[in-house]
């Protein structure tokens, strides 16, 4: 029996030697979602639940010949960015999508690690604006990403409506804007906001540190659904349920921000 239909899902990211975030989540989390995952690395990462301990990029040329052996034989039907690093990696990624035409891209705007090391360096952030949210589908930020992207200070409902709309602005067709660093007591929203949407994704607040990679997870499960057809709204429906699972069920791994649970989602829709 063969497989020939089967969706291809590309992540763009940073190795993540711990095993919770980055490529190593997003592989994760494409295989628990049924399709066949590829990946091109952009920076190596010596990382576990502690924190970040090295960050070693690597030349935009790997970056580009990594994309361009994926283009060249197995196209994908979506894909994500996650850790770039730098304006240079940015630009490289942005040129290659925009040579192989891929669409359905989700970027995940990652910023700063779990235990506060950087990973997108100051200069890079007008190149993401600039150069790769114009080519995006969706992108996740969580309220401290959102704030950098929108030039705002969010502390309402009304203020993320209005970072939301900046962020359209860079010509991205959806924003996702995670409630995880809000200062709601029970509930964690997440706000889906297009240029004529605008849904609400909400789920009870879980007080754990067993939080590594969901950024990551989020933004690969948006982009594993958007490349089996989903709609972009039912797309962030079943990643906020898996994040969800995943956070719900810890492993209780390492002894920091430990990694969320990527199989506890298909456990629970069993």
């Amino acid at each position: 029996m063969g497989y020939g239909n089967v969706a291809k899902v590309l992540t763009i990211a940073g190795s993540d030697s711990g095993g919770g975030a980055g490529i190593q989540a997003d592989l994760k989390t494409f295989q628990e979602l049924g399709v066949y995952g590829m990946s091109a690395i952009t920076a190596v990462t010596a990382q576990n639940t502690t924190g970040v301990h090295g960050v070693y990029p690597l030349p935009p040329e790997a970056v580009a010949q990594q994309l361009r052996a994926i283009g060249d034989d197995l196209e994908p039907q979506a894909l994500k960015t996650g850790m770039l690093f730098s304006s240079d990696i940015i630009e490289t990624v942005a040129a290659q999508v925009r040579a192989y035409g891929w669409r359905r891209l989700v970027v995940d705007p990652v910023m700063i690690a779990k235990g506060g090391a950087s990973l997108l360096r100051e200069e890079a952030v007008a190149a993401l604006c600039r150069s790769l949210l114009p080519l995006a589908e969706v992108v996740t930020p969580n309220l401290p990403e959102a704030e950098t992207l929108s030039g705002l200070t969010i502390r309402t409902y009304a203020d993320r409506l209005e970072a939301a709309e900046r962020i359209l602005a860079y010509g991205v067709k959806y924003v996702v804007i995670k409630g995880g660093h809000g200062e709601e007591l029970d509930t964690s929203v997440d706000v889906l906001y297009g240029a004529d949407t605008v849904v609400e994704y909400a789920a009870p607040r879980v007080a754990t540190k067993q939080t590594h990679g969901t950024g990551c997870t989020f933004a690969a499960a948006i982009a594993a659904e958007l490349g089996k057809g989903a709609s972009v709204r039912d797309a962030v429906s079943v990643a906020k349920s898996f994040v969800q699972a995943a956070i719900e069920h810890p492993l209780g791994i390492g002894s920091g921000h430990g990694p969320t649970n990527h199989w506890a989602y298909r456990e629970s829709v069993r």
